[in-house]
């Protein structure tokens, strides 16, 4: 054999690997080399979502856990973020990450109750300028604060999907939302729960008190909303309006949304989650700085089976592809047959693309994620366009794949939590697999001598490889070591000197048998590999099913010693074979005392090497 070619292809993969460490990762040089470390050991952030309902009281304890385990598959989207998501309670559920964690944490608590409704027609949003001339008319201190990029829920509100889009809509938080209301499609009662959260009634009734009789009959008549340039009086009849909040707005009836000028978007993503969920009504909401009044939801999340981020073949933008149901197919089809013909000529031409057909806006939750124009029936699979990146592409598929949550939850301030155990446990963690891998290379030595270096190579060669790994799945995948994670990588060190000894003793079992040591190599190692690989197969079996079946931080331990068996057997085939080959051609390979195969290459007087044994000789 060749062994500079197996060391060569070891060597590409080491310059690859830390390529994506260096390159891949910002910082200082030794904050590049930083794993991701667990919640247990560094801390990280805590926020607890609480569960509103129609009626102000508390959900039933089954809709709370599947709320919770969806929150948990969202946050564990990868299986290895070990995130913990546990019920608090009769209504709140708490999630804690590691890490610097706000982003992630700010998403998991949506809804992602997915919505395509066709756009019948769009108006400018001219709130800002309606009031303008009043400062009475500036929204009240319970108002949502203006909406930023950095304030969206959900991945980057996004650009248009088709040549019928607009610009990226802006959204406010969910916790920017002052007092959690229930969704205005409940019943609710007349009286407030005990939270403080207001009813549907009392919020009609606290908008109607700001607004004034007149005022309000005047909005209820509105067919369609007033031109300010040839109206202006329409901004000073209307502009009590604007100093509605997001759950007052939440209630209006949505031709009132769209109609009345000084309702502007600012106020229309400051509705509480879950505002313009019932797909059995029309619904109003913003894109860029366009009010667009939505027909009923035809096709629903529900009708979508399967979801992923994939980069597009043509224009090389990240999109989220949707894979239908059966009957989903066939909605998904119909809405786009309506949308192209526009049939029955509900689109009104500001509702138009460029190409004259009607747009369907991707809705998830409150906000317009995309809205394209359909220029085609489409009979297959769509894709979800608009400004996404792999790592919002994904956080959205992932979203839609795991369903939207059955309650509506509203966030509170994110907290930083202190680690459960600390750096002291890391150290003992990283301490213990120090002393096992120099007991190891000690007894090594001892035993084994000059095929000692190839054990303390091939275990330094392993760390790095692992150390490396670890760095990148940390920011591919999310990955977090803890202390269970260095437990499994501690036990792969006896899975990896196991290797060592088949391979060693099957060598000195060929010299007994009469080989000369550079022709024994081969020889073992064709016999040794196939119970090196079994043996390495079935511990990496063994890890795949306890990562299946087990949860937290178990599930962390079968990880960190699935990959690090996996990695091994890497370095058994491109180092240890080759280095033992290269070895064998050396004169220290052929001394007892250097070698470490000791008295197997002594000999005794008068003692005969045993005969090679021959298959094809028959012993007489």
């Amino acid at each position: 054999m060749r062994p500079g070619r197996q060391l060569a292809v070891l060597a590409l993969l080491f310059v690859v690997l830390y390529l994506l460490v260096f390159l891949g990762g910002s910082g200082s040089f030794m904050d590049r080399l930083e794993p991701k470390l667990g919640l247990d050991l560094i801390g990280g952030s805590r926020v607890s979502y609480t569960a509103t309902t129609a009626n102000g009281q508390a959900p039933q304890a089954d809709q709370l856990e599947e709320a919770r385990q969806i929150i948990e598959s969202r946050a564990n989207a990868y299986g290895v973020s070990e995130a913990e998501v546990v019920t608090e309670g009769d209504r709140n559920i708490v999630v804690s990450l590691a890490g610097e964690s706000d982003d992630a944490l700010a998403n998991l608590g949506q809804a992602a109750e997915l919505r395509f409704r066709k756009v019948i027609k769009v108006t400018v949003d001219n709130a800002a300028a309606a009031v303008a001339p009043s400062a009475s008319a500036t929204p009240s201190g319970t108002a949502a604060p203006t909406p930023s990029a950095a304030g969206t829920p959900t991945p980057s509100a996004s650009a248009s999907g088709g040549q019928g889009g607009g610009a990226p809509a802006p959204s406010a938080s969910p916790s920017a939302t002052p007092t959690p209301a229930p969704s205005p499609t409940g019943t609710g009662t007349a009286e407030a729960d005990q939270s403080g959260t207001r009813t549907p009634e009392q919020l009609l009734a606290d908008a109607k008190r700001k607004v004034g009789d007149a005022a309000w009959a005047a909005a209820a008549a509105l067919q369609s909303p007033p031109d300010l340039s040839t109206d202006p009086a329409a901004a000073a009849q209307f502009e009590k309006f604007s100093t509605l909040d997001g759950p007052e707005v939440a209630v209006l009836d949505p031709n009132m949304q769209y109609n009345v000028p000084t309702i502007g978007c600012a106020q229309l993503n400051a509705r509480p989650p879950g505002s313009i969920q019932d797909p059995a009504k029309q619904a109003v909401s913003c894109e860029a700085s366009q009010k667009l009044f939505l027909d009923v939801a035809k096709v629903l999340g529900t009708d979508v089976s399967d979801a992923n981020g994939v980069l597009d073949q043509q224009g090389g933008d990240w999109v989220v592809s949707l894979d239908f149901t059966g009957d989903g197919q066939k909605k998904w089809t119909a809405l786009t047959r309506e949308a192209y013909e526009n049939t029955s000529g509900a689109c009104d031409a500001s509702a138009l693309g460029d190409q004259g057909k009607c747009r369907v806006a991707v809705v998830l939750d409150n906000e317009v994620i995309s809205s394209p124009e359909i220029q085609g029936v489409l009979t297959g699979d769509s894709q979800i366009t608009g400004s996404f990146n792999s790592k919002t592409a994904n956080e959205l598929a992932g979203k839609l794949r795991y369903g939207a949550l059955p309650l509506t939850f509203t966030q509170n301030e994110v907290q930083n939590v202190s680690a459960t155990l600390g750096t002291e446990h890391l150290k003992a963690g990283l301490l213990a697999a120090g002393i096992g891998m120099l007991l190891v290379v000690i007894y090594s030595f001892f035993y084994y001598r000059l095929l000692g270096t190839v054990i303390f190579l091939s275990l330094v060669l392993s760390g790095l490889l692992v150390f490396g790994a670890l760095i990148v799945l940390g920011r591919q995948i999310g990955y977090t070591l803890n202390l269970a994670g260095i437990a499994g990588f501690i036990v792969s060190l006896g899975v990896a000197a196991d290797s060592f000894v088949i391979y060693f003793e099957r060598l000195k079992d060929e010299i007994r048998e009469g080989r000369s040591p550079r022709s024994a190599v081969p020889r073992a190692w064709a016999r040794a590999r196939r119970t090196i690989i079994s043996a390495n197969a079935i511990t990496l079996m063994a890890a795949v099913v306890l990562y299946i079946v087990s949860v937290g931080t178990v599930k962390g331990f079968a990880f960190a010693l699935g990959l690090a068996t996996v990695l091994d057997l890497v370095v058994v085939f491109l180092f240890r074979h080759p280095i033992m080959t290269m070895f064998a051609r050396t004169r220290a390979f052929l001394s007892p005392r250097v070698s470490g195969l000791g008295r197997v290459l002594e000999k005794e007087p008068g003692e005969q090497p045993a005969k090679p044994r021959n298959p094809r000789v028959k012993e007489a």
